[in-house]
């Protein structure tokens, strides 16, 4: 008895955005299944934008806004500190055109983690793009260990997951913020219980 056999091919449409085209290839003379796999999807198959909307034309399709800029894992699969370091991007922090960044370049170490990874957050991803006010004092308060929250918080929105899991990378990510093992520590890390 003859095995279907698989043949996996990888082209680059648009600018680098790659699709994955997998031919199975039956030994019984059946034609090939093709099978697409996409990061992104066109907009009117997105399932967020009304396919017959007269303006959908004026936006740009992920696929094509998206594919220059450097890839990540997760998420929409872009690594948008990546992009800002390496000047692929260049966000405005406020709609006030007058607002300057006051980027701070400090880390703060949380390591009331449970068993997870510490959390060496880093102000200046952060700070990149946004002003102060947009997380402190409503969110987050400027005194360390003022600001009592966890993972259960996160999860339903509030602190992190105020951003996280929406406009920036997702929550399903650990790594990405348990981030620090317990053994190390960082000279320019501020450790907060």
């Amino acid at each position: 008895m003859k095995h279907n056999s698989m043949k996996c091919i990888t082209f680059e449409v648009y600018i680098f955005a790659s699709l994955i085209i997998c031919i199975a290839q039956s030994s019984f003379g059946a034609e090939p299944v093709i099978r697409v796999n996409s990061y992104w999807l066109p907009l009117t198959q997105d399932g967020l934008h009304e396919p017959k909307d007269p303006a959908l034309h004026l936006l740009q399709n992920p696929s094509k806004a998206l594919s220059v800029l450097p890839r990540a894992g997760e998420g929409d699969q872009v690594d948008w500190a990546k992009a800002l370091d390496n000047r692929y991007i260049s966000p405005s922090i406020s709609l006030r055109s007058n607002t300057q960044a006051e980027v701070l370049d400090l880390n703060i170490l949380f390591s009331n983690t449970g068993e997870m990874d510490m959390v060496d957050f880093p102000h200046k991803q952060h700070t990149e793009w946004l002003i102060c006010s947009n997380c402190h004092e409503q969110i987050f308060k400027y005194k360390a260990r003022a600001t009592k929250f966890g993972m259960y918080d996160i999860l339903n929105g509030e602190y992190c997951g105020r951003c996280h899991g929406t406009v920036a990378f997702p929550l399903t990510e650990c790594k990405r913020c348990h981030n620090t093992p317990r053994a190390s520590t960082a000279a320019t890390v501020k450790q907060v219980e």
